[in-house]
């Protein structure tokens, strides 16, 4: 895809030491918009935060009392407005270290599953039924190997 149809704000809400860089996640964006065959021009914005603002985020739009890792928020555009505005995502650093640590994988491949996963459900991807979650994975997989990254779903399966 082409690097100028991709735009990708990321913002630091939290110590930027030992996170991704800017450029990084907007290869995984790209990752996920190349797997998912998306050629449209798209601008999205990244959210770093820590534990406080994420629970803080996931109790008032999803009602869960804790950080998660990832929270999606596609962009809500009017019918027949044409925008690049795909939407926002929020990563929470804590939880993301904390579950590359169980899972003994390097944090910078943990960040770039979130973000390939975030950036499919900004496309509309879910994974609530069994077929979706198959595809989802699917294009997750593909996503990470285009990048030379093992497939994530290993890692959980050996946790468990």
């Amino acid at each position: 895809m082409p690097t100028d149809r991709v735009e990708v704000h990321v913002n630091y809400a939290v110590a930027r030491r030992g996170l991704p860089s800017a450029t990084s996640f907007r290869r995984w964006v790209e990752a996920a918009l190349d797997a998912e065959r998306h050629r449209k021009a798209v601008e999205l914005s990244i959210r770093i935060v820590g534990a406080r603002e994420g629970h803080a985020l996931n109790w008032r739009y999803r009602h869960k009392d804790r950080a998660t890792d990832v929270l999606s928020f596609p962009a809500e555009v009017p019918r027949g407005i044409e925008t690049p505005l795909l939407g926002d995502l929020v990563i929470c650093a804590p939880v993301v270290a904390r579950a590359a640590r169980e899972l003994r994988i390097p944090l910078k491949h943990h960040y770039a599953h979130l973000t390939v996963h975030g950036v499919l459900h900004l496309l509309g991807h879910d994974h609530q039924k069994a077929k979706e979650a198959a595809r989802m994975q699917a294009l997750e997989i593909r996503s990470l190997a285009a990048l030379g990254l093992p497939d994530p779903y290993r890692a959980w399966a050996k946790k468990v």
